[in-house]
């Protein structure tokens, strides 16, 4: 496991040349430079050459990052600012009693524990079918505990020639990440592999973006998202009503192309692009719960964007994007339009094989 001195070399490539603030949501709410990358390195910098030590008010400006990534693609020396932080909470959080508090939350007694309970009691959709193509389903926590997008998903699936297999995954493990909790981390990850390993499958399938984009930290190979695998079909989707559909990209969404290619395979749907369809909705786990304020206040810039573009559906492929939005229409005091994944606006339609 890495400690902050093994990225001492990443620390001092940055340049200091304040890229970063042109793309940090949080830096442009609050103008703060240690709100970005290139702020929290110099502090960094001073807790590895002894000035400084790792304190609350330095976690404090660690946990403000959305880990939105749009600093580290825009960086020209292309450093890891996630990984970075995450250690860095990591060393801090560990000496803590609020730390430690924080990983019994996490842990398997409580959090395993919850979502193992909540698979056994909870009925959801079955998938019998066999198919040529064999998709191995990570479903990701929140379908374990509501699973209406894995119904949703299982429903239009079954119009396919595949197999959805199901194991007993475990967390992908990105809100431990976030929380610098990263002896759990590696303990679902190790978990995830082992299943993943002994599986034969074609495509490890998903329905969210934050799992994918974990899912692929782990080194997994041949990992699609859902509708990425439906876009790529003959179907057709026949909408009974006309419809008017918006999409939020989530951070952890690297590639959206098949979005447009999805929705061309709609019919009597118009799809419209708001503004910034890609900037962060403000959610991001427990930066919503640290940074309340900032996350409201982003939550709300999207909101607004997504009520400018008069769609009846907002669609997303990411459950902490689904809570965000919602609370952006919360902030500005109106209604929202529905707020779907895109797996369950499909499964309203008719679906027609071409």
């Amino acid at each position: 496991m890495k400690k902050l001195k093994d990225f001492a070399d990443d620390i001092n490539k940055c340049s200091k040349c304040g890229l970063c603030q042109s793309v940090c949501p949080v830096y442009k709410l609050t103008g703060n430079d240690c709100a970005v990358s290139r702020g929290k390195f110099v502090m960094l910098d001073g807790v590895l050459k002894g000035d400084l030590e790792l304190s609350a008010n330095i976690e404090k400006y660690l946990d403000m990052c959305l880990k939105c990534g749009k600093c580290k693609n825009f960086c020209p020396s292309n450093i890891d600012v996630c990984e970075i932080l995450n250690t860095a909470k990591y060393e801090y959080a560990s000496e803590t009693l609020h730390g430690k508090f924080e990983k019994f939350l996490e842990s398997r007694l409580l959090f395993g524990n919850f979502i193992k309970t909540a698979k056994t009691i909870i009925p959801r959709k079955s998938f019998d079918k066999k198919g040529k193509t064999k998709l191995l389903y990570f479903k990701g926590c929140v379908n374990e505990v509501f699973p209406k997008v894995e119904n949703a998903l299982k429903s239009v699936f079954l119009n396919l020639d595949v197999e959805i297999v199901e194991r007993d995954f475990d967390c992908c493990g990105l809100p431990f990440l976030s929380s610098g909790n990263m002896e759990r981390f590696e303990e679902v990850k190790n978990h995830n592999l082992q299943l993943i390993n002994d599986c034969e499958y074609d495509y490890i399938l998903t329905d969210c973006a934050s799992c994918a984009d974990t899912l692929k930290s782990y080194g997994c190979k041949n990992i699609i998202n859902a509708v990425e695998f439906l876009a790529n079909k003959n179907l057709k989707f026949v909408f009974k009503k006309p419809v008017k559909v918006t999409f939020h990209k989530p951070c952890h969404l690297e590639d959206d192309s098949f979005i447009k290619s999805i929705f061309e395979k709609c019919e009597n749907l118009e799809y419209i692009e708001m503004k910034d369809y890609d900037q962060c909705c403000g959610f991001a786990g427990e930066f919503a719960i640290k940074n309340h304020k900032i996350s409201k206040e982003i939550s709300a810039i999207k909101a607004k964007n997504i009520r400018d573009a008069g769609a009846d559906v907002v669609t997303t492929s990411c459950p902490a994007c689904v809570m965000g939005l919602h609370q952006g229409f919360i902030a500005i005091n109106k209604k929202s339009p529905k707020i779907l994944n895109i797996i369950e606006l499909l499964a309203q339609a008719d679906i027609v094989q071409l």
